[in-house]
């Protein structure tokens, strides 16, 4: 990858470290998603970034993931090397015992501790601009892909429900990669995609087609029950605007086995790094101060030394 961090030294690491663990190796498994998702490749991204900004004492090794779900689960065999991405709210279900967690409650749950947030899983409703559509009661009529099984494409069907379109749009049968060319080809009207903005195929839509990427009001996005974001302005082709949506944050996770030190560079060697992944891949941009709030449980101690040292904001319920 070329988007190397600014070294940063190794001092980083062995600073304030016991004697026995000063400037030791921290070999860390980061667990992500599949092989062919944006959420890998950041992985890879993080992976890079920790060699490089910690002088070479964090080595990231990056699993295939089938899902956030089977993340959390491992918590149950996994050590204090682990490092996971999930929701927020997926980590909230287990530790409640609640939806897919349901009779699968384990006391290692309770250990889980966020570290970062990393790019929001964000909402984009994508119009062609030769639909004419402004806003979402001008889809009715319209056909919309919204691809299969992935969270975009349920996600987008709850909001057709919300906004009273259930029923009153065509649902195309295209598979979500060929989206860019149903819309330029007239096949389809729209389409739903969620993934860490920008998103690859909305570039390319806006790129080669011209779109309209839907704004949420307040009401709208109350309903949805998600966290507001704003995409601002010139993020896409012929974006004038910030576009208002909404997403589902996601962060890095360990837990509580990870010692202080470990989860204290991991975090610092992250956020310190953060400027130069954005120059490399652009989704890092949209990550900031603001997406903490998004973190609804206990921060790990060793992130909170660092997050108390920057002069971070966290709510009480993260401590």
């Amino acid at each position: 990858m070329k988007n190397i961090l600014n070294t940063v030294t190794a001092g980083l690491i062995c600073t304030a470290i016991t004697a026995t663990m000063a400037c030791a190796e921290t070999r860390i498994t980061y667990k992500s998603a599949k092989t062919t998702s944006s959420y890998y490749q950041m992985g890879v991204q993080i992976a890079e970034a920790m060699k490089a900004g910690s002088d070479g004492n964090i080595i990231v090794t990056v699993e295939e993931s089938q899902g956030s779900v089977q993340n959390v689960m491992e918590v149950k065999s996994r050590g204090g090397d682990y490092v996971f991405t999930t929701p927020p709210v997926l980590v909230k279900l287990a530790q409640g015992g609640k939806a897919m967690f349901k009779d699968k409650a384990d006391q290692k749950f309770d250990e889980i501790r966020a570290l970062f947030p990393i790019p929001s899983l964000t909402m984009h409703f994508v119009m062609s601009l030769k639909s004419g559509v402004n806003d979402f009661s001008g889809m009715e009529g319209k056909t919309i892909l919204l691809g299969k099984g992935s969270f975009g494409a349920k996600e987008g069907a709850k909001y057709l429900g919300l906004f009273g379109l259930e029923g009153k749009v065509k649902l195309a049968e295209v598979e979500l990669s060929n989206a860019v060319s149903a819309l330029k080809n007239g096949q389809i009207d729209g389409f739903v995609t969620a993934g860490s903005y920008p998103a690859p195929n909305v570039i390319e839509a806006a790129a080669s087609t011209g779109v309209k990427i839907m704004s949420l009001n307040d009401e709208q996005i109350a309903k949805t029950k998600r966290a507001k974001l704003i995409i601002p302005a010139g993020t896409y082709a012929g974006q004038d605007s910030d576009i208002i949506t909404t997403s589902l944050p996601v962060a890095a996770f360990t837990t509580t086995a990870m010692s202080d030190d470990a989860a204290y560079a991991l975090t610092k060697t992250y956020w310190e790094g953060k400027k130069s992944m954005g120059m490399g891949a652009a989704w890092w941009n949209g990550v900031n101060k603001g997406l903490m709030a998004n973190i609804s449980g206990k921060i790990h101690p060793g992130a909170i030394r660092y997050y108390t040292e920057a002069g971070f904001t966290l709510t009480d319920a993260q401590l």
